[in-house]
């Protein structure tokens, strides 16, 4: 059976194609009467409008592009949920592609979000040289999420980084200790804030910085723990990793060489993904508002969209530090 069309639907209906295309884009010029009766006829036929056609046959389009750095971490996807709310519930439907980490992968992403002619796009954690995001900004609004920028065509929501590893760092050393390694982010958005947060925390203490070269990935996290321990003693007594995933991943390799958490080596994470609060794992790490973040994002995106704002918005979030059991006193 061929694939039912606008017109198949009209006439099972007993209405004009134009009525359909109404109804199919949520007008509110339709009478209930008519909007049930073309909306029974498409599900009788089967017909589903596919959205990239109706934002290309739309000036207005209906479509916001997402680009995830790493399907695999936690943090990207609940700070989705909240994009994913705010999204719906001004009528605004979502194409989402991933890239993996890799700066040559996401600039192919942005382009294939483009192709979606969205009415604009949100970066999470973009790996993307600034003038990607400056080219794609000079053709749509552009948002970046957990990654500053000085372009005034781009808005920015972030956490201050540098606070956040602040803030692990003074309470680790009001827990006595003093030997305190830093497993960092590499190259990736916020690495260097969080990495400049620590170091300037720890000589405020008058400790020396101990900082291990990692990535946001709990196998990163693991090799990272691999390398400290075979650097021998003395070891530190307490790790900041890079974010959740990072610290998942020591601890692991902590535990397989029967390292006890925290009795041997506190370890302290960033983010609070869900993955932190499970019991089991009970991480003590800095907490970001990821479901607030993906709010504030998608508000200062239709901001741009409808041109009620040309001016940039910079959300810059305090984070704040939650407790569980990976962290506790030095003996």
């Amino acid at each position: 059976m061929a694939t039912p069309t606008m017109e198949d639907v009209a006439e099972r209906a007993g209405v004009s194609r134009a009525l359909v295309s109404l109804v199919m884009r949520s007008s509110p010029k339709v009478s209930a009467g008519r909007r049930e009766a073309v909306l029974r006829a498409a599900e009788e036929l089967g017909y589903s409008p596919h959205a990239a056609a109706r934002s290309l046959a739309s000036r207005n389009s209906r479509i916001l592009g997402v680009l995830v750095s790493d399907l695999h971490n936690p943090f990207f996807a609940e700070i989705i949920d909240g994009i994913d709310v705010a999204t719906h519930a001004e009528g605004f439907e979502l194409v989402i592609n991933t890239g993996g980490r890799s700066p040559s992968r996401e600039r192919a992403a942005v382009t294939n979000l483009l192709s979606f002619r969205p009415a604009g796009i949100l970066l999470l954690g973009p790996a993307v040289p600034a003038s990607v995001i400056a080219d794609a900004a000079a053709k749509l609004p552009v948002v970046l999420v957990a990654r500053g920028s000085r372009l005034a065509s781009v808005d920015t929501v972030q956490d201050h980084g540098k606070v956040g590893s602040a803030l692990a760092v003074d309470r680790l050393v009001e827990l006595g200790h003093s030997r305190i390694a830093h497993f960092d982010g590499g190259k990736a958005a916020q690495s260097a804030a969080r990495r400049t947060g620590y170091r300037t925390a720890m000589r405020r203490h008058g400790l020396e910085p101990d900082v291990f070269p990692s990535e946001y990935t709990e196998v990163a996290g693991e090799k990272a723990a691999a390398e400290l321990l075979a650097r021998g003693d003395p070891l530190p007594t307490a790790v900041l990793a890079a974010n959740d995933v990072n610290a998942i991943g020591a601890i692991s390799t902590f535990g397989r060489a029967g390292l006890r958490v925290p009795e041997d080596i506190s370890v302290v994470g960033y983010d609070n993904t869900s993955l932190a609060a499970f019991r089991h794992i009970g991480l003590t790490t800095v907490h970001q508002p990821r479901a607030e973040m993906g709010r504030l994002a998608t508000e200062a995106l239709l901001q741009r969209v409808r041109g009620e704002r040309a001016t940039p918005v910079r959300h810059l979030l305090r984070p704040a530090l939650v407790e569980r059991t990976t962290t506790g006193a030095t003996s």
